[in-house]
């Protein structure tokens, strides 16, 4: 029995394509790892995983890529701070203020201790939302807010069977496909 590896990163949530797998796949596990960009993108070098959601970062030469969805910025402030009053927070209104470029989640825990502000897509906010913090909309420029993208991430290296019809299956779930279309659907 073959099995499929997928990582994935903070604000990420593969659960409606993992019960989809489970449904149409049940002889074919699918493991779910969580991790952090660089661990996430060396498991797929490596081949620890087959395939990846990760943000923005990869080559298109090394990897095939589908973009799911773009995500926008927000601001993550201490719970109190002006920002809350705000509807829309902008590149303007952070230079007064310390903004934190740590890992996401030990910027949110610092935020938490009033130690700044940090910048983050909101899937990764609403992930490690905490009680002693506050989000909102960012805007970067008059041109509107500097998008991230989330994107399902493979291998462009031929895999062996069965994995290459897993990847190509499980690619096929993440696109919308049902039980009777056809790939090209």
């Amino acid at each position: 029995m073959t099995s499929l590896v997928v990582h994935f990163v903070v604000g990420v949530t593969p659960g409606k394509w993992a019960k989809v797998w489970a449904e149409r796949m049940p002889r074919h596990p699918l493991h779910l790892i969580q991790g952090e960009p660089a661990e996430v993108l060396a498991a797929l070098r490596n081949g620890d995983a087959q395939l990846a959601f990760l943000r923005d970062a990869v080559s298109t030469t090394e990897f095939n890529r589908i973009v799911l969805y773009n995500e926008r910025p927000v601001v993550v402030a201490p719970k109190g701070h002006l920002f809350e009053a705000a509807d829309l927070v902008t590149a303007s209104d952070l230079e007064a203020e310390t903004v934190l470029t740590q890992e996401w989640s030990l910027a949110v825990e610092l935020v938490g201790a009033n130690a700044g502000v940090a910048v983050m897509p909101q899937s990764v906010a609403r992930a490690l939302s905490r009680r002693d913090v506050i989000v909102r909309p960012y805007q970067e420029s008059a041109a509107g807010a500097e998008e991230t993208n989330v994107a399902l991430v493979w291998s462009r290296e031929p895999q062996p069977e069965p994995l290459a019809t897993l990847i190509q299956e499980f690619v096929g779930v993440v696109r919308g496909r049902t039980v009777n279309s056809s790939r090209g659907g």
